[in-house]
């Protein structure tokens, strides 16, 4: 079986090399783009590329405003400090995600806290974020507070699973209830949406991941988007180092990040949306092609959940168990097909390992058996 796979793997992907998990795809204008922007000589946080990105990225989402920044994690990093969330403040996450999203978390000195997810979307659980809630935490002046810590609960970060939406309404219906802002970790959901409506857009902001392995590449990268002006206004003038607008002196009026995103990655970047379109389809043939080959197998493809659609980042299978996991990893990899585990819980890193938690078994049991597979787009 697992060696079907492997030649089913190298004809999809028509090659005898090795196929790696996930490549970028260059078809489009992006050397055009990088000579003109280089021949600008704007090849800093400040040029046309920035601002044109951000209207590309802000119109292809249906967010009112985007705000570039230099990678995914400060993207979302800043969307915690735009939602309130200070130092000793608790943050509601899943323990099923890229680490990234709890470092955002942690830089600020805010503590996360981890609950399960679902077992049709890989994401949060809304049904056990309002278990959670209702057991745990209480609403004193409009604040969110946890009973057990005495500390204010600011966020919930719900995490887009390789680019699999989660039931991202219902998740913010419960915050809603509890005063609790959405932070949606969108970085692995570009082209994604559920009942009709963008990924990152449900909740007040929404962070996407322009990293070399994503759907398109800035080379490095991210984008903060929102529906609040105040809100983009404030997240532009802080990730360009709360920097006041002068003809030639220098004035800052906060604390601020060297978070702009460069103009030259930003070049790419709008060569890359231009092919997004393209990109996305070639990923959904992609995708079918995974589920047809899976359909007799003992080997589960995880697709995607009802009202929603991916942009199939990461297409991903269920194992029997670890052992049968691991045992698919090492042929798979030996033989020159990229293939790896889901990340380690959250939990279970020396960092995270004393936060609070709900019952987190359904993470536990995705972590024994979920596999990505060579997801790259094929021309």
């Amino acid at each position: 079986m697992y060696q079907e796979f492997i030649s089913f793997t190298r004809e999809a992907f028509k090659t005898n090399e090795f196929i790696p998990l996930h490549a970028p795809v260059f078809t489009g204008n992006e050397k055009k783009y990088l000579n003109e922007c280089i021949d600008s000589t704007f090849v800093s946080s400040v040029g046309k590329f920035v601002d044109q990105f951000e209207d590309e990225v802000a119109k292809f989402t249906g967010a009112k405003y985007a705000i570039a920044t230099s990678n995914g994690t400060a993207a979302l990093h800043t969307g915690l400090l735009m939602a309130g969330v200070s130092q000793n403040d608790e943050v509601i996450t899943q323990p099923l995600t890229f680490i990234a999203t709890t470092n955002a978390i942690s830089y600020i000195g805010a503590k996360p806290i981890f609950v399960d997810v679902d077992k049709e979307t890989l994401g949060l659980s809304a049904e056990k974020l309002e278990h959670f809630l209702m057991k745990n935490a209480e609403v004193q002046n409009g604040v969110c507070i946890n009973k057990i810590t005495k500390r204010a609960i600011k966020a919930v970060v719900p995490m887009h699973t390789f680019g699999l939406p989660l039931k991202i309404d219902d998740i913010v219906s419960v915050c809603d209830r509890f005063n609790i802002a959405v932070v949606e970790d969108a970085a692995e959901s570009l082209g994604s949406y559920y009942k009709g409506k963008h990924t990152g857009t449900y909740g007040l902001l929404g962070a996407f991941s322009f990293n070399g392995n994503k759907t398109i590449t800035t080379g490095g990268g991210g984008m903060l988007v929102t529906n609040d002006e105040g809100i983009a206004i404030k997240a532009k003038h802080i990730t360009t180092t709360a920097k006041i607008s002068h003809p030639w002196d220098y004035k800052h009026d906060m604390i601020g990040y060297n978070y702009r995103l460069p103009n030259i990655n930003a070049a790419l970047g709008c060569a890359q949306m231009e092919k997004l379109p393209f990109i996305l389809e070639k990923k959904q043939k992609m995708a079918n092609k995974y589920k047809m080959f899976f359909k007799d197998t003992p080997l589960q493809y995880i697709d995607v959940s009802k009202d929603a659609v991916s942009n199939y980042w990461l297409n991903a299978i269920l194992l029997e168990n670890i052992k049968e996991r691991n045992f698919f990893l090492k042929i798979t990899n030996e033989n020159g097909v990229m293939t790896r585990p889901i990340w380690k819980l959250m939990t279970s890193l020396p960092m995270f390992k004393t936060s609070q938690t709900g019952n987190l078994e359904n993470s536990k049991w995705f972590e024994e058996r979920v596999v990505n597979l060579p997801s790259s787009v094929v021309i």
